[in-house]
């Protein structure tokens, strides 16, 4: 078998891979999730277990796929980035396969990946993960989880309304919306803050490829570096012959742009993804891949001590400036976490997958952006007015790759608040006078409600008016947000769910 066969080996299992990865993004829901998921892909990354690891000063055990991957590039070299990584193989499908705009001095820009791979694991050490949104498995798990699917969501049930209206169509499309609901489709349509921007980070990263094949993985991908550093070690490498007469067929094809001609069209170990187009484009058969005990350093865009130094100073500048802003001793009020999460542990622990956010039922988990400063970027609040913490659901906990969410049992995650609810007198409509609701108190879940009902005059003083006002019970409240989600006041509700101020 030559290397065309293996060659067509690897995009079938490109193709595989990448559909078994965005299965496990789709799956990751509170109706469909069964131990499979987003997390799982996670844990498929060396990166985000090291610095999660580095971060929470503990061994996390459920990292270990993704460090047994990482030992296996020892053998076969950076055979991830070119046979199993999604981001890659999206890459690979869409764009040019070959560019002559890539950069001619390269060296620069292939130590970018080294550099923010320095400095995730160093800003690791002072208990910081934000820039692990550059995780390519994060990233795939956010834009398939906050924007396709929300997008797609949005597109079918429109397309729905129309095919309901031809009558020999609706059988047919009730069996399919029966057959979606709950895992591609939302039961409510999910709106998520900073989609957009998302969207279009990840676009920018597809339209890389236009300035040079796979760009993002030679570049930027702190992933792909960390890959590429122990693959300077790998046995597995490829080879040049004697009968290389030059041509620079393997030049022209190599999606990486990782032989050199200046070197006998060699290439650096730690940049091919064994992806295998050389071989076959080889007129005299002189490129094979086979073992070899001799490391692959010497290249002028290896890391450096100096590179490594400044890694370490920026990722301490970096983690002073975002430790001391001002949310830090006085955090935004409205900053609600999930159940049973403690802020300095979920700073510490979350990876921003976004599998809780695509999980939570109710799309009241939204990505924090200012509400958390720039520490907790990315990291999950509950926005009460979008969707309450469901009584019934503790999927958020089930999810979490980490345990930045602790998996809480769901009589636990019912006793545990998240916040008190207050009333806005200036807002209710009960207390306003303008007329009677109870809206609130009838929604509260808890057995023994946390909202109770009391007699007041309210209205106009030339014309008052005796009603029932809602008073909050704060000892029995969990901050859950269903009587803010269902208020029926326009706008702000006149109930708001907010950090304790007595916790």
């Amino acid at each position: 078998m030559g290397y065309t066969f293996w060659r067509r080996v690897r995009r079938a299992v490109q193709a595989l891979a990448f559909v078994a990865a965005l299965g496990l993004a789709v799956l990751t829901t509170r109706y469909a999730y069964r131990g499979l998921g987003a997390d799982t892909l996670v844990h498929l990354s060396p990166l985000a277990g090291l610095a999660t690891m580095l971060a929470a000063r503990r061994w996390l055990g459920r990292f270990l796929l993704g460090l047994g991957l990482l030992a296996l590039t020892l053998l076969a070299g950076r055979f991830w980035c070119g046979w199993l990584c999604p981001v890659g193989t999206l890459l690979d499908w869409v764009g040019p396969r070959r560019s002559r705009r890539a950069p001619k001095n390269q060296v620069p820009w292939r130590r970018g990946k080294y550099g923010l791979l320095f400095v995730i694991l160093f800003a690791a050490l002072w208990g910081n993960l934000t820039l692990l949104v550059l995780d390519p498995m994060t990233l795939f798990i956010r834009t398939v989880g906050m924007v396709v699917l929300p997008a797609l969501n949005w597109l079918l049930v429109q397309a729905e309304g129309v095919l309901y209206r031809v009558p020999w169509l609706v059988d047919a499309t009730a069996k399919a919306d029966a057959a979606l609901q709950g895992t591609l489709l939302s039961y409510k349509q999910p709106y998520y803050a900073g989609a957009v921007a998302l969207g279009a980070a990840f676009a920018g990263i597809l339209l890389l490829n236009l300035w040079a094949p796979r760009a993002w993985c030679r570049y930027f991908c702190p992933l792909g570096g960390l890959y590429a550093l122990v693959s300077k070690v790998a046995w597995l490498k490829r080879k040049v012959s004697p009968a290389c007469v030059a041509c620079g067929a393997c030049e022209r094809i190599c999606p990486m742009g990782a032989v050199d001609r200046d070197r006998a069209y060699e290439s650096d170990s730690a940049e091919c993804t064994l992806c295998l187009d050389c071989a076959p484009a080889c007129p005299k058969g002189a490129i094979s891949f086979a073992g070899e005990g001799r490391p692959s350093f010497g290249w002028p865009y290896d890391p450096s001590r100096r590179q490594a130094l400044g890694a370490f100073a920026a990722s301490i500048a970096g983690v002073t400036l975002v430790k001391i802003a001002a949310r830090k001793p006085h955090p935004y009020p409205y900053r609600l976490r999930p159940p049973g999460v403690e802020e300095d542990a979920l700073l510490a622990q979350c990876v921003r997958c976004g599998a809780c956010l695509r999980a939570c039922p109710s799309h009241g988990l939204q990505p924090a952006w200012a509400e958390a400063g720039l520490e907790g970027v990315w990291t999950p609040i509950l926005v009460p007015r979008l969707g309450p913490c469901e009584y019934s659901c503790n999927t958020c906990g089930q999810v979490c790759p980490t345990g930045a969410i602790p998996p809480l049992a769901l009589e636990e995650k019912r006793l545990t608040p998240i916040g008190k609810a207050y009333v806005d007198p200036a807002l209710c409509i009960a207390w306003t006078g303008r007329g009677p609701c109870i809206v609130c108190e009838e929604m509260c879940p808890l057995p023994e409600k946390a909202i109770a009902l009391v007699e007041v005059q309210a209205g106009p003083p030339e014309a008052p008016r005796t009603v029932q006002a809602p008073v909050v019970r704060h000892e029995r409240c969990i901050g859950c947000g269903l009587c803010e989600f269902k208020c029926p006041v326009q706008g702000e509700a006149a109930i708001r769910v907010r950090l304790d101020p007595m916790g």
